[in-house]
């Protein structure tokens, strides 16, 4: 079954992304590819602003192990673009980001998907705790909140 396109609402935060000449394929939208980079930026440009992560010194990095996306309108450039993200789960050593990609003020996403990092030790590359500083700037992304989800009978 096709999923259907996400809601801006449905998501808790947002990052301005920028549209590129030499991002038009010869169909004259911006390629698929450009969306799973799109989903790394938004993804990692949290961590690294919220001080969850050094890419060069943190003893704990996070690896894609699971990607996808749906396709649901073209973007092309010069189009203006915005990356929503949530947490889907957060669980011992995984997370699971959804992120929803918006043209101009869209109320519907152009293109949903999913990114799963699974956090390791950089040395070894096995799976470790996700780090507390880490948690605690995902927790208040988790979608839906662990609040709501609670006070539901």
């Amino acid at each position: 079954m096709r999923a259907s396109a996400h809601h801006r609402d449905d998501y808790l935060h947002f990052h301005s992304l920028t549209t590129r000449w030499m991002d038009n394929d010869a169909y004259g939208h911006v390629n698929n590819i450009l969306y799973y980079s799109w989903f790394d930026t938004i993804v990692n440009a949290l961590l690294i602003q919220g001080n969850a992560l050094d890419v060069e010194r943190s003893p704990v990095i996070a690896l894609v192990i699971e990607s996808g996306c749906s396709y649901f309108a073209p973007i092309c450039f010069p189009q203006r673009v915005s990356a929503g993200l949530r947490v889907a789960s957060l669980g011992r050593s995984s997370i699971r980001y959804e992120i929803g990609i918006f043209r101009d003020d869209d109320p519907l996403a152009a293109a949903q998907g999913f990114l799963v990092h699974v956090a390791v030790d950089r040395e070894s590359r096995r799976p470790v705790e996700i780090p507390a500083a880490m948690r605690t700037l995902l927790t208040p992304l988790l979608y839906p909140s662990p609040s709501l989800v609670s006070s539901q009978p």
